[in-house]
């Protein structure tokens, strides 16, 4: 270490040539041959501004905090007592100068952590900025007049910055990358002459620039680089926010997005600067899950890769392979991958999207983790490499002395281990850097050639017909299924040239679609696979991401074949909804419904994302949870992973938690408007109750149910609301129901939330659409026709407060135990249940409806129904409990009512038959089947029947 003793003794000697030493403590004075020794941008700058020096020491006595205030009130305080433009460049020159020291000081002896450099580098290039930006307005404001934008306002200017100064973590002696805007065009007022805005603000660019850029006999504060900026070195230095996010929109590059995601707005707090940060966000983060982001930043690499090496950068810890900018890459992939959708990764700080990326389980912990230690390691490297010099340098030094520096700051004991160190760094990141985006595994992702030229030639289906047969499994080669799929790849073709797409889109298609055909083939049924796949295709094709999301992810291509195959119903899903594409990228969740006690929490937390007052977006973001949280049922229901009582379950406590959120919805906005009405104000109730029944009320939704509901309100509630335009409350409860309903019926782009069906409400449609609870218990005791108290076997609260549910049950319980003339029941159950036969039964000759026909699904509810009201009267706690048929069967066997062996039929029919149903149903097929199918289970239900109503 002696040649860094030799440096220090030097400098130490010059400054004393201007300095009187002896007036420093000894501690002071060996801080000053350390630092003196590790950077000569420290030591020059303190000869020739020996002045600084006790700033140095005043600086270890404060906190972070202090410095940071400190730094802005002497900014502000310098500024306020110059005059001129001189004076100003000047000024910001010997402030940069001093700052810079004092960080480096700090950092090369040790006394600051790597995130405070970041942090008050970060926060000096913003003051300079910002505090040189105010300065130079009033001035040119006094010079030329204030700018008045087209709607009467005064115009200011904003700067867009980017890079590592939008991330807050600026490295020491980095360019500043800006990008500047003002609002409105208009013109100025109060001058001598009229200036239109786009002159003001041009001039007012170019001596922001000048401030800062501009090299005097003073050094400069910053490179300034305006070439991010639209249209680059040809376009305006100044635009208006008009024509920046139309430049985005019509002209906006992938780089350009990569670029902005760390873009940070600088400039005067309010409307216009949050409507320039919001401007943007659709540019930067799309709502889909967008893997076209991944071929960009490869792209990128690779130039960045090819200018390295035609360079012939060695050591550049910054461009070289596992150097800052691959973990800057990584970031920022699943930034604009997923940022869309998931705003906690809309954050500008690269240790801040790390942290995201870890705590939402994007990427695994211990890779983050490895990521932030490199990017630390490298970063601080990075500081030290510039705080020799003031030089803006990411290669390691090739000369002894500053090899010695380097390797004393990051605390090594010679060159060869640092550098071994560094290596090992490097190669952690490359590697993290290629399982992210690195290059694709062409062997797993290449179809065979002759699917490409399949795909590329101009064949017909009988020339491609022979290609197909080479492929298509044994079992599933029938000539009439080969000639479908092969007409249906020429029909594909033909659908797809007559629809424009684009070279991005096209290209991807040509990649693609080779590769589905392939796999098609492995399939049993490939050609109706294909078909349900032309379809997709064809509703998804103008949304290049997520062509670009299937040929990308292998796993999830097989996962949408697989489900497609498998499923008419979740085909059709994911045509109709592409957004569920996203949900096939993680196949342990895709095929793991959320547990039925989480529904409620994730809705909640996947609504968080949703800004409260924006209603739209609420209602298409509910529908969306609805659609994934379907997709991921179905998915498990057709693995077998879930059996059929799991599946109803799922989709009941699915459809309550979206009921309740839409109940919250719907009471904040209407108690907005009209305020909280006087039966419950003051009280944390709502005296408002959902009674769902039918499947919903049963427990055993499908995919395709309807939610029948009754709304109810307190029985007293007589008076008006509290707000500022109060209504009787009972047309605040008439209007709570209408916004209810209004929510679910709504179509967005997702389409209905549910059908809600009212007509099991007292009186029926002819009756009021919210029902006073003791007006619905007059109404079920005095005019309920028997099918309405059959109904009410299968009811039960959805949302409801305590008070509620306890009248609630003791009505119910009430007219269900009513005694009954046991005849009369069984004639009035029968003909309803022949009427409903001879209205709904689909079944053709040789056909069996599984809900309508004798011994189905309504056989099996009404004979639960028949078995509640005629004995309840007698086993009124027992009858009266459950409202689900299976529980009703086991109670009714253990009461004697069934014998264990037509117990154990009736719900081993209901369950088959069901389960026949859901299969149906995920293949978008009618309820019916064969007629020699279900024989024993509609047997066994139509022998009970008979006992029970023909005796």
């Amino acid at each position: 270490m002696s040649l860094l003793n030799e440096v220090a003794q030097k400098y130490i000697q010059q400054l004393g040539e201007r300095f009187d030493l002896s007036s420093l403590s000894k501690e002071h004075t060996q801080q000053l041959h350390e630092v003196f020794a590790l950077s000569d941008f420290v030591a020059e700058s303190l000869i020739k501004q020996p002045t600084l020096i006790p700033c140095l020491f005043e600086s270890n006595l404060l906190t972070t905090a202090d410095r940071t205030e400190q730094l802005i009130i002497e900014l502000k305080t310098a500024l306020s007592e110059i005059e001129n433009e001189g004076q100003l460049h000047q000024t910001l020159r010997f402030f940069r100068r001093k700052h810079m020291v004092v960080i480096a000081w700090r950092e090369l002896l040790n006394l600051s952590t790597l995130q405070e450099s970041f942090i008050h580098i970060s926060l000096l290039a913003d003051q300079l900025i910002l505090q040189s930006l105010n300065w130079l307005y009033q001035l040119q404001c006094q010079e030329q007049g204030t700018p008045i934008g087209e709607s009467g306002e005064q115009q200011t200017m904003y700067i867009f910055a980017m890079g590592k100064l939008g991330g807050k973590e600026l490295n020491f002696s980095s360019d500043i990358d800006l990008i500047f805007s003002y609002p409105e065009r208009g013109q100025t007022e109060g001058g001598r002459r009229v200036i239109e805005n786009s002159a003001f603000f041009t001039k007012l660019g170019q001596r922001l620039i000048a401030a800062l850029h501009q090299i005097t006999v003073d050094g400069f504060v910053y490179r300034v680089d305006m070439r991010l900026r639209p249209f680059g070195e040809s376009g305006p230095l100044v635009t208006t926010f008009n024509s920046i996010e139309d430049y985005y929109q019509t002209h906006g590059r992938e780089w350009e997005r990569y670029a902005m995601v760390k873009a940070r707005v600088l400039g005067k707090e309010g409307a216009y600067k949050r409507e320039l940060e919001a401007m943007l966000r659709p540019f930067v983060f799309r709502r889909y899950i967008d893997f076209s982001a991944i071929e960009s930043l490869r792209k990128m690499k690779a130039m960045i890769s090819a200018e390295v090496r035609r360079k012939g950068l060695k050591d550049n810890i910054k461009l070289g392979m596992g150097g800052i900018r691959e973990i800057e890459f990584v970031a920022q992939a699943f930034q604009l991958i997923h940022g869309g959708r998931d705003l906690q990764l809309q954050c500008k700080g690269l240790q801040q999207t790390l942290k995201v990326i870890a705590e939402t389980e994007v990427l695994p912990a211990d890779r983050v983790a490895c990521l932030l230690d490199s990017y630390h390691f490298l970063r601080a490297v990075e500081n030290v490499l510039q705080q020799i010099g003031d030089q803006q340098t990411q290669t390691l030094p090739n000369n002894e002395l500053d090899k010695l520096r380097l390797i004393k700051v990051m605390k090594f004991e010679d060159w060869e281990s640092f550098y071994a160190r560094l290596n090992q760094v490097m190669e952690n990141v490359h590697k993290e850097f290629n399982w992210v985006i690195g290059e694709s595994d062409e062997q797993q992702n290449e179809p065979q050639e002759e699917f490409v030229e399949l795909w590329e030639l101009q064949l017909s289906s009988e020339e491609i017909e022979p290609i197909l047969s080479k492929h298509i499994k044994q079992s599933s080669k029938s000539a009439k299924q080969v000639a479908a799929f092969s007409k249906m790849i020429v029909s594909l073709k033909e659908d797809i040239s007559r629809r424009p797409i684009g070279p991005r889109g096209q290209e991807t298609i040509d990649k693609l679609l080779p590769r589905i055909i392939a796999l098609t083939c492995a399939f049993t049924h490939p050609d109706s696979l294909f078909e349900r796949i032309h379809h997709l295709i064809l509703n998804i094709m103008r949304r290049t991401a997520y062509l670009e999301l299937l040929n990308e992810n292998e796993g999830a291509l097989n996962q949408l074949l697989k489900l497609c195959s498998a499923s008419p119903r979740v085909s059709a899903q994911l045509a109709r909804h592409p957004i569920l594409l996203d949900e096939l990228l993680d196949p342990q969740k895709l095929y793991h419904p959320t547990e039925l006690s989480n529904y409620r929490s994730e809705l909640q937390q996947f609504m968080l994302r949703i800004p409260e007052e924006d209603m739209e977006q609420q209602m298409e973001a509910l529908r969306q949870f609805k659609q994934m949280q379907f997709l991921h049922i179905a998915t498990a229901d057709i693995a077998k992973g879930i059996k059929l009582p799991q599946v109803s379950d799922h989709l009941t406590c699915l459809s309550e938690a979206i009921l309740e959120y839409v109940v919250q919805i719907a009471w904040a906005q209407i108690t907005e408007k009209f305020g909280i009405p006087s039966n419950v104000a003051g009280t944390d109730r709502k005296g408002f109750a959902v009674i769902g029944y039918g499947k919903m009320g049963g427990l055993e939704l499908g995919y395709e149910s309807d939610l029948d509901v009754v709304f109810l309100h307190d029985t007293n509630i007589s008076g008006v609301t509290n707000g500022s335009r109060s209504i009787d409350n009972q047309l605040f409860y008439f209007r709570l129901a209408q916004r209810i309903i209004h929510l679910f019926s709504s179509r967005t782009n997702s389409g209905i939330l549910y059908e809600i069906d009212m007509r099991l409400r007292p009186s029926g449609d002819s009756g009021a659409l919210v029902a006073g609870m003791a007006g619905f218990h007059r109404y079920l005791k005095e005019n309920a026709w028997t099918w309405e108290h059959q109904a009410l076997v299968r009811a039960r609260p959805v949302f409801i407060d305590s008070i509620m549910q306890q009248e609630f049950t003791q009505i119910r319980a009430e007219i269900l135990s009513q005694t009954r003339d046991q005849q009369l029941l069984k004639k009035d159950v029968s003909e309803m249940r022949a009427k409903m036969r001879d209205h709904l039964n689909r079944a053709e000759s040789q056909e069996f409806d599984l809900k309508q026909s004798p011994g189905g699904m309504v056989d099996i509810e009404f004979i639960a129904q028949y078995l509640v009201l005629a004995h309840a009267s007698e086993f009124p706690e027992r009858l009266t409990e459950w409202s689900d048929n299976l529980r009703i069967f086991a109670a009714c066997e253990q009461l004697g009512l069934l014998t264990e062996l037509q117990a154990k039929q009736l719900i081993d029919a209901y369950c088959h038959i069901r389960d026949a149903a859901h299969r149906l149903s995920l293949g978008k097929k009618k309820r019916i089947t064969h007629i020699d199918q279900l024989v024993e289970d509609r047997n066994a239900v139509i022998a009970v029947w008979e006992q029970l109503f023909l005796d």
